[in-house]
């Protein structure tokens, strides 16, 4: 994730690094069950019916440390990130809350940023959440969106969804993969996007993100998105060319030297996104 507010043209997907992340692990104990989730929900031709998503003010957020800047555009794509976190098998709500409150905490207090950088996040137990305030309400409003920190030279023009997990070498679980698939079509319905407008972060910065595993989901994801929207496999409209930038702020990745390390050592810990403390 980054803040940058340019705007930066698709990249060829790079190999050779996972996103930024930050040290720690995660140490929590397998918990409850899948929750019961909206499988089969039925969707309007060419509209999705809007999923449950917890606000801010559900999961517990802490006030942004000042106005988040609400945009007059709407977005012209969506991108897609996992959160490199540990696939925990805790498919809980109070898990799912626990998440975002830990990754506010580690934008704002590590990164410095006003809010969580991401528009929303997907638990593996798939609940649907806010991310950074404002978010909510703006897309369910169909005009206007929130400037992000999730992806560098994409932050006014798209809509940032993080997924709960590490999708290097596994696939996210279904009902995951499912919630995902609901949000992003409401985003097109939404915002009136095609469902070809869907991205993975490394089709414009330097990481592995959303994993290779999860990356190439992305054209079944864009087939089930316009399933969602009634439009068939191909999806409706075009995605326009984004306007290219001479001189793309650099992408942070400081895990890198991490994962030499874990490479090094066969028992070591993965590194994970967030510092363990700031999950129970």
């Amino acid at each position: 994730m980054t803040s940058s507010a340019q705007q930066q043209a698709p990249a060829a997907a790079p190999h050779h690094t996972r996103r930024s992340v930050f040290t720690g692990a995660l140490a929590l104990a397998a918990g409850a069950a899948l929750p019961s989730f909206a499988a089969g929900r039925a969707f309007a031709s060419d509209a999705a019916a809007a999923p449950a998503i917890a606000s801010c003010a559900t999961w517990g957020a802490r006030p942004s440390s000042e106005p988040v800047v609400v945009l007059a555009n709407h977005p012209q794509r969506i991108i897609v990130h996992h959160t490199a976190t540990a696939n925990v098998t805790d498919y809980s709500q109070q898990r799912a809350f626990a998440l975002a409150r830990a990754i506010q905490t580690y934008h704002m207090d590590a990164q410095g940023w006003i809010d969580t950088g991401q528009h929303f996040t997907v638990s593996r137990g798939a609940f649907v959440m806010e991310g950074r305030h404002s978010s909510l309400a703006e897309l369910r409003g169909g005009v206007r969106q929130v400037r992000a920190a999730h992806c560098v030279g994409q932050n006014t023009v798209s809509i940032g969804i993080e997924n709960e997990g590490t999708y290097t070498s596994e696939e996210p679980p279904a009902a995951q993969y499912a919630a995902l698939a609901d949000l992003c079509a409401y985003v097109c319905t939404q915002y009136r996007l095609p469902a070809t407008a869907i991205y993975g972060h490394r089709d414009f910065n330097a990481t592995s993100c959303p994993g290779d595993r999860l990356y190439a989901l992305l054209p079944a994801l864009r087939r089930d998105v316009a399933e969602r929207l009634g439009a068939g496999a191909a999806g409706s409209g075009t995605e326009p060319e984004p306007e290219p930038v001479p001189e793309p702020e650099p992408v942070r990745d400081p895990i890198r030297d991490l994962l030499d390390q874990a490479a090094s050592d066969p028992l070591a810990a993965l590194p994970e996104y967030l510092p363990p403390h700031l999950l129970p």
